[in-house]
């Protein structure tokens, strides 16, 4: 997901001064459109193209049932490369192609822009994976999130770190990009008033070829934890160095941006024993549905489904149920259907959206690098309880 942006205010501007078609245009259409913007090039290729399978396996099992108002699913998806200013483009180009709602996106600093290319166009904007908490405090009544937020991942992993690692002192890197820097924030916040020392708080440059520099200066304060807040590839590499260079370091751990399966075959055996803090992988998920959904996505795409594809999945599934429910293709009539979801049974769980837009009951759990994939660690039972998930 990274590369230094130009300041997003230079893109917002650029993006409220053009003209976007109005809702009239998707209501001719054969099909119903839903956009998808993810990375489809680039360092987060791969989570951008999980993602999208996640939605193609919506929409065949939407479509196999008849579709919705008897009209077939159609996704449209766009490059966001992760990059504000492709952001804006491909959100652009997602109205220009008549989608009556928007089911996606990866990096909260391209969905940032991307959310004001949709909310002047009145367009229903569901995210699967962006975890900035501004992209629902803005107030806008077209943003919405299958996934929890920022300032509830940072304060699970300080509670973790204190209760289960017994952590004392901690360093926290972040990539500087807005979901990296914003979990960090949220981080830093939670450990401090847990009580925890955080002895370092700094950022990397993302796209280097090492980290060794960071990793010894982070090394000599000899942290019990070091929790990397930004992307697998960058995570892969900082895991490599610290254990290499041998540092004083107890715990390595990831946020949620780092639970790709990249990050173990980058990494190999620096990654292992490495733990993150995430939303429910699909692995871990239950419920028959989500059963269902790693089958069909093992089948349909030959490989084990990535952490965010499922979320995706009922991101495209509740578009279309508030579709359905709304009666209607128009734009405004999808938004005021989503804000009334109470009980949509998801894949990843039971959604419903608070007036944010943000899901209701967002969960977090512990996952560890071991072998050849990540396997579950601790999640907080409904008594506050940490515990081994089955």
């Amino acid at each position: 997901m990274k590369v230094r942006h130009p300041p997003l205010a230079a893109v917002i501007l650029a993006v409220s001064t053009a003209v976007v078609p109005g809702a009239a245009h998707a209501q001719t259409q054969d099909t119903i459109k839903i956009g998808v913007p993810v990375p489809l090039s680039g360092s987060y290729s791969r989570a951008g193209k999980d993602i999208l399978n996640g939605a193609q396996l919506a929409a065949d099992d939407i479509n196999a049932k008849g579709g919705v108002l008897g009209k077939k699913i159609e996704l449209v998806s766009e490059d966001d490369k992760c990059d504000a200013d492709a952001a804006a483009t491909a959100a652009q180009a997602l109205v220009q192609k008549g989608v009556v709602a928007v089911a996606g996106g990866y990096c909260s600093s391209a969905a940032l822009p991307e959310l004001r290319v949709f909310h002047g166009a009145g367009l229903a904007f569901v995210m699967d994976a962006s975890t900035n908490p501004e992209l629902t405090e803005k107030g806008w009544s077209e943003a919405f999130r299958t996934i929890g937020r920022d300032d509830e991942q940072g304060p699970f992993a300080a509670k973790f770190m204190k209760e289960v690692l017994h952590a004392k002192s901690v360093a926290v890197v972040n990539d500087n990009t807005t979901y990296s820097k914003g979990l960090a924030e949220n981080t830093v916040q939670a450990l401090k008033k847990e009580g925890l020392e955080v002895v370092y708080d700094d950022a990397v440059t993302p796209g280097q070829m090492d980290y060794a520099e960071v990793a010894k200066n982070v090394g000599a304060l000899k942290p019990d934890v070091v929790y990397y807040t930004g992307y697998y590839p960058e995570a892969a590499l900082i895991a490599r160095d610290v254990r290499q260079l041998k540092l004083p370091v107890k715990y390595m751990m990831g946020g949620d941006g780092t639970t790709d399966l990249t990050l173990i075959r980058s990494a190999g055996a620096a990654a292992k024993g490495m733990i993150c803090t995430t939303a429910p992988l699909p692995q871990f998920l239950t419920s028959a549905k989500a059963r269902r959904f790693i089958a069909d996505y093992k089948k349909a795409f030959g490989s084990d489904p990535g952490p965010y594809s499922i979320y995706e999945y009922d991101a495209v599934a509740v578009t279309a149920k508030a579709i359905a429910a709304a009666g209607s293709t128009k734009r405004a009539d999808i938004v005021a259907a989503l804000h009334k979801v109470s009980d949509f049974k998801g894949a990843t769980g039971d959604i419903a959206f608070n007036e944010k837009g943000d899901r209701s009951k967002a969960v977090y759990m512990a996952v560890i690098a071991e072998g050849d994939n990540f396997k579950a660690y601790r999640q907080l039972d409904a008594n506050g309880n940490w515990v081994a998930p089955k």
